[in-house]
């Protein structure tokens, strides 16, 4: 095995882990139909709405309700009822806005807050809640006094909060395995949320993850589609209330399953990319969370970025009509995802008929293009593209949501029970369940000699970057939606790792020394070395492959050090995902998946360090939701596959007195295929999926919708090259430095280390027209926390003066160039952007990474 884990050492962690090991997810196998089908293509023929279930949905449809929708429905014009499918963002709106156009909904984003102030107090959000629900009532202007909602993405806790508790990211509580506890911890974001005077939260996220590349693999609770079935019914409860009990209540808010559907199993775990699975597998794997939280009455869904077999889901009449509304019987509304309805084919962010055809309910618009969407939807139903009876149908939904949460009753949000009660906001009592979270998501993957857990008398060194870092211990969706630029002191009342070891050792009589690079004055007697991944959201987190560190390994280094200095190592590891860590586990004498555990790091002492008379505070009960990989590349091992051979299976994890699986020579070397690497095409007349070429003069940014453009001192147009319109052509006036810019989707970060590996350059064609006045730069821009620019920056004034004038020739660049120069490969969004401060007429074409080409480059930095 070139895992180098013995036979025997296997036997036993798949012995234990069908005993069960104390795991509750062993006692639900997944159903047989989970398990791994060829997909087969996605056509009218092969559809079959036999598959998807009738659900008995817990809340029932009411006749005075329904009357009551029909009764409103008929007095409301078509604005007011495009209104209500309208929801845009809190930065893009006012007050005079809401009282204009009486939107049925409005939205704070990740990182946006009430005045544009990241520490908006619990008050400043109340005043905006309660100041946009009064404009929506008032009917001065707009006729309508319809209130409006307020959604948020309160995904592990209201964590755009500061203060707030911040409970494990979903990977983590999928280790925990316990929907008693999921409830409890839904139940408590709803209150903190309350607090704020909103109405409605976006979760839960019941994505089935299959390929651990995605960059939200830490959004889905499990590989396995039981647990999210569970959770998903559970937090549904958590959220609104038993059907049969506080539905809706006072004291509940309104919940969210998505993203509608597929998003977790799309090709090479590529966020927003294409699901191929067939129809079963459809619903066997990505519908269950469905199944559990829509048959505990969730009354929102949100449609998801995909799309299945090429048709993105926002379009999909098929799957949001056909599917979930007419056959599973939801009657709630379908709210689509930021802009994603600009994604259907034919459509902008500002114009989609198609989407409301297909049944999307609300558009979420935020940016500037709620007004033209509005304007244009109101059109086309004027046109008849759109019919008056789906427009009627959404806004029925709407309506009967916004009846069964008692909206037109309820006080006002300032009003409200639990509004303005800032001391509920991380409250004590929230805070203890969340260290609960904690505990029981931690997962024991090595603990050799029985080193865990450690007497607390101890000195013990606390090492690594993680230490002491409650924003890389929470992860992303943190107070700013990717994680990245807070402080500790962005949590108040949280507590980092370091926190709570401190705290027990120092009561204990022990010793802690922080030290986050592991130099000491004084020789520990073992160090806990706290390490992982940075924060990142949705597709900035995507990657190509599991390594951990790939091409930088500063954290084994890290390991190996104390080691070799006859230090014993617990390693910490923070992740959204399982990784490849093999070189670290063989570095470590015990390692512990702590995943994202949140805002209470005191959790994990609990559970590492025994009492002071060497007894167990907390023995480890946390258990795989997600296979361990042997390899970097083995990336979709999933339980129920038909050859599964992860490092760790499904169900692992470790107690006290079990005896180590793990040896410490597991294969820890990395071998690359360079016969496998490929061409990256960036341009090769037209633009390849996801980049975006952009225009650029100081500090205007100009996005390509013509064949030509001006913007400051650059002038733009297509030109022929071998066929029509294959090149393009740049002239700089030299007024000011501009350029061209080639980015990913959104700027979403790209892991590109791989073309580091296979020895790959940075390739294009130039035709000089016009030779240059200034210096020429070729950038590779990245995206790096906390630094004013991530970048790698080269001069190659002299190459382009080199070339033949008015005649095509290839410029390559070594990637090694760009790294040296700054350039972080597992974080890049920009792969090519040319600038010149000076005059130039410059010809493009064929723009690429072309792997195993440095012998040749042009320019070459090996």
């Amino acid at each position: 095995m070139n895992t180098k884990i013995s036979k025997i050492a296997l036997s036993t962690t798949l012995a234990m882990v069908v005993a069960g090991c104390g795991q509750k997810a062993s006692q639900s196998a997944a159903p047989e139909e989970a398990k791994v089908k060829a997909p087969v293509a996605a056509d009218e023929t092969s559809r079959n709405l036999d598959i998807w279930p009738k659900l008995d949905i817990a809340v029932k449809q009411d006749d005075a309700i329904e009357k009551r929708v029909s009764d409103i429905l008929a007095t409301m014009t078509l604005e007011q009822k495009v209104a209500q499918m309208i929801q845009p963002e809190i930065r893009d709106i006012t007050i005079e806005d809401m009282r204009k156009y009486g939107f049925g909904s409005y939205l704070n984003g990740g990182g946006a807050f009430p005045n544009n102030n990241k520490q908006s107090t619990p008050q400043d959000w109340i005043k905006l809640a309660e100041d946009m629900y009064q404009a929506s009532i008032d009917d001065s202007v707009d006729g309508s006094n319809i209130p409006t909602m307020w959604g948020t993405d309160a995904v592990h806790g209201h964590n755009n909060v500061v203060g707030a508790t911040l409970f494990p990211h979903n990977i983590g509580l999928g280790a925990a395995n316990n929907s008693d506890l999921i409830e409890k911890i839904a139940a408590i974001t709803a209150t903190e949320v309350m607090v704020t005077g909103i109405d409605w939260v976006f979760a839960p996220t019941v994505a089935v993850v299959r390929d651990d590349r995605w960059g939200r693999t830490y959004e889905g609770y499990s590989e396995d589609p039981d647990i999210v079935r569970d959770y998903s019914a559970a937090i549904v409860k958590g959220l609104q209330g038993h059907a049969d009990g506080d539905f809706l209540s006072d004291k509940r808010v309104i919940s969210t399953v998505k993203h509608f559907i597929g998003d977790g199993g799309t090709e090479k775990g590529d966020d927003q990319g294409d699901n191929i699975a067939s129809e079963q597998e459809l619903f066997d794997i990505h519908a269950q969370g469905y199944v559990g939280g829509l048959s505990a009455g969730s009354q929102s869904v949100m449609a998801s970025f995909n799309s299945w077999h090429g048709e993105k889901n926002h379009g999909s009449k098929y799957l949001l009509t056909d599917v979930l509304k007419t056959q599973m019987g939801f009657d709630g509304f379908v709210v689509g995802d930021w802009n994603g309805h600009g994604q259907v084919k034919g459509c902008t962010n500002e114009s989609c008929a198609q989407a409301v055809n297909a049944g999307l309910d609300i558009f979420m618009v935020p940016t500037a293009a709620w007004k033209p969407l509005y304007e244009n939807t109101i059109a086309q139903v004027n046109s008849g593209e759109i019919a008056m009876s789906r427009i009627d149908d959404a806004v029925a939904r709407i309506l009967r949501v916004k009846i069964r949460a008692g909206l037109f009753e309820k006080p006002s949000p300032a009003k409200r029970p639990f509004s303005g009660k800032t001391e509920l906001i991380g409250a004590k009592e929230h805070r203890d369940v969340a260290r609960q979270a904690v505990r029981e998501s931690l997962v024991l993957l090595k603990n050799k000699g029985n080193i865990l857990p450690l007497s607390p008398k101890q000195h013990i060194l606390m090492a690594g970057d993680g230490a002491d870092n409650i924003g890389k211990q929470s992860g992303g969706w943190t107070i700013t939606w990717q994680g990245t630029n807070n402080t500790n002191d962005d949590f108040p009342g949280g507590t980092s790792i370091y926190d709570g070891i401190n705290e027990q050792v120092s009561e204990a009589g022990g010793k802690v020394t922080l030290s986050a690079d592991g130099s000491f004055s004084e020789k520990p007697d073992v160090a806990i070395v706290v390490f992982g991944e940075d924060p990142y959201a949705e597709g900035h987190g995507d990657r190509d492959n599991l390594d951990y560190q790939r091409g930088e390994k500063s954290d084994l280094a890290l390991l190996t050090s104390l080691q070799q200095q006859g230090i014993p190592v617990v390693a910490v590891f923070i992740s959204g995902r399982p990784m490849w860590v093999n070189a670290e586990l063989n570095a470590s004498d015990a390692f512990v998946a702590a995943w994202l555990p949140g805002s209470e790091g005191d959790g994990v002492a609990e559970v590492i360090l025994a009492n002071a008379d060497g007894s167990v505070q907390n023995d480890f009960v946390g258990k795989l939701s997600f296979s361990w990989p042997k390899a970097p590349d083995q990336t979709t091992v999933n339980r129920h596959d038909a050859e599964y051979s992860p490092l760790l299976p499904y169900g692992f994890g470790l107690q006290y007195g079990d005896e180590n699986v793990l040896a410490d020579d597991l294969e820890d070397t990395v071998k690359v295929d360079l016969s496998k690497a490929a061409e990256l095409k960036l341009f090769t007349g037209q633009m390849h999926k996801p980049w975006l070429m952009t225009l650029m003069s100081g500090e205007e940014l100009l996005s390509i919708t013509s064949n030509t453009h001006q913007v400051g001192a650059l002038s733009y147009r297509t030109i022929d090259k071998v066929v029509q319109e294959d090149a393009r052509k740049l002239s700089f006036d030299g007024s000011e430095n501009a350029g061209v810019r080639i980015s990913s989707f959104g700027s979403f970060r790209e892991d590109l280390r791989s073309q580091l590996e296979v020895s790959a350059v940075l390739s294009f064609e130039a035709n000089v027209m016009q030779r240059p006045s200034g210096k020429v730069m070729l950038s590779m821009l990245c995206e790096g926390e906390g630094e004013p620019e991530c970048a790698g920056r080269i001069d190659i004034t002299e190459q382009i003066n080199e070339l033949a004038p008015n005649s095509w020739e290839k410029i390559t660049v070594d990637l090694q160039c760009f790294k040296q120069a700054g350039m972080s490969f597992a974080d890049l969004h920009t792969p090519f952007e040319l600038t010149t401060d000076g005059t130039m007429e410059l010809g493009l074409s064929e723009i690429k990474l072309v792997p195993n080409a440095v012998a040749s480059a042009t320019l070459s930095c090996q």
